[in-house]
């Protein structure tokens, strides 16, 4: 994936040419601190069925990236970002989602109680029947049981 081509349109159309009607065994997949999928910011499109897309990135993604350290200000990271679509991350045979950081708990808690909704991307991960989520304990903060 070239995520610099200009126009995005043209890198989107050789990306869904290359994996249109392909099965995917594992898709490697992540959550943001507002509960994205893959970059598919709330509210997140559940019924686009091409593979790959433009995502517009609001500004709670984009802070998020700043925070990691992947950009040093909020004017570095851009607006737009290719991410694999919804329906595209479901059709795989297996997700590997993972989630690490405390600033993360909250989506961590999202994925596993939210309502299923474009909302809260993350949770339509409870559809998929081979989901596994992989966290560290500071991600886990919201949903471990302390005796």
């Amino acid at each position: 994936m070239n995520g610099d081509a200009v126009p995005f349109e043209a890198e989107i159309q050789r990306l869904n040419a290359a994996i249109r009607g392909r099965l995917i065994d594992v898709a490697f997949i992540g959550i943001g601190e507002n509960g994205h999928l893959a970059f598919n910011d709330p509210p997140a499109d559940f019924e686009i069925e091409d593979p790959y897309i433009v995502v517009e990135l609001d500004e709670a993604c984009r802070l998020q990236q700043v925070g990691e350290g992947w950009f040093a200000s909020l004017a570095e990271v851009s607006t737009r970002a290719i991410s694999m679509s919804i329906r595209q991350i479901l059709k795989s045979r297996m997700i590997v989602c993972t989630v690490p950081d405390a600033r993360k708990q909250d989506a961590v808690y999202m994925a596993l109680n939210a309502p299923i909704s474009s909302e809260a991307p993350c949770s339509i991960l409870r559809r998929h029947p081979n989901c596994t989520l992989f966290l560290d304990y500071p991600a886990a903060g919201r949903i471990l049981v302390r005796g």
